[in-house]
């Protein structure tokens, strides 16, 4: 098997950014972030307010996304609600090392905690 056999990832496809798209849209904040394994969408996680990754696998039907995080490199299928192996993907593999989560760090409440879904 191949990657390009791998149902929903897109190794070739480079990130949206460096944050959660739709957060950055809003004036919104995240707690970490995941990547669209098929378009590159960065979305925020499941723990973040918005929730903004596991919206868009709903509304888009692309299920497999990977962490965002430095030092991550795991994959989660929101259909299968488990994880999956997959290959590396086009560059960057994360966000910036330098930027904060929560991020970013002049949008973050100083009540953040408190705002988190578990």
């Amino acid at each position: 098997m191949t990657t390009s056999d791998i149902p929903g990832i897109d190794p070739t496809v480079p990130p949206s950014g460096e944050g959660c798209l739709d957060c950055d849209a809003a004036g919104g904040w995240w707690f970490h972030l995941r990547r669209c394994a098929t378009c590159g969408h960065i979305g925020c996680c499941d723990s973040s307010p918005s929730q903004h990754a596991d919206a868009h696998a709903r509304t888009t039907g692309h299920d497999v996304v990977r962490s965002y995080e430095p030092g991550e490199d795991w994959y989660w299928n929101y259909r299968t609600q488990s994880y999956v192996d997959g290959p590396d993907l086009a560059p960057p593999v994360s966000h910036p090392e330098g930027q904060s989560a929560p991020g970013p760090a002049e949008r973050v409440p100083a009540d953040w905690q408190t705002h988190l879904n578990y």
